[in-house]
């Protein structure tokens, strides 16, 4: 009789071949969809994976759009260990970036070397309370914090449109 037993840890050689089966794979499925659409596939993956790592302007922008998320990443990767799942990361992060870049818009003026930590503590002020709607919708009324954290993120980015066209356009 054929038995299934887990294995007790993955193979070595498997951790690292998934993630460049993944890209691989990505860039696969991607070549053929520019191909369907008419583009050269292979110019295509050039410009997505090639392009930004050898262009001096495009890594340092590559940086700065991939050290937030890294951030995120690392800060859900606790919750996700203690079972707790929160999938609206993003509104969490667009409201500590409207409360940072709102406390340097009311203080624009004003000079000092205590602005960019009281930007950053109102950052993380903001991003704290917008995870604790979920938190407390779940503990309150049960509701789901998958749900509730991802419809979240929708709120968040009306509200930064809202926002930044409005009273915090400068």
């Amino acid at each position: 009789m054929l038995m299934l037993e887990p294995r007790t840890a993955p193979p070595a050689a498997l951790q690292a071949a998934v993630p460049v089966l993944a890209v691989v794979l990505t860039m696969i499925a991607g070549g053929i969809l520019f191909a369907a659409l008419g583009k050269n596939p292979v110019e295509a993956i050039r410009i997505i994976f090639v392009d930004p790592l050898l262009d001096p302007f495009s890594r340092s922008e590559l940086l700065v759009k991939a050290a937030p998320l890294t951030l995120i990443a690392v800060g859900l990767s606790f919750g996700f260990r203690a079972g707790v799942w929160n999938i609206g990361a993003e509104g969490q992060f667009i409201i500590g970036a409207l409360s940072g870049g709102a406390v340097g818009l009311a203080f624009w003026d004003v000079p000092g070397l205590w602005l960019l930590p009281l930007m950053a503590v109102a950052g993380m002020l903001g991003g704290f309370l917008w995870a604790m709607i979920p938190a407390l919708l779940k503990i309150s009324f049960g509701a789901n914090e998958i749900l509730v954290s991802l419809i979240l993120v929708y709120v968040a980015e009306l509200w930064l449109s809202a926002l930044v066209s409005g009273p915090l356009r400068n």
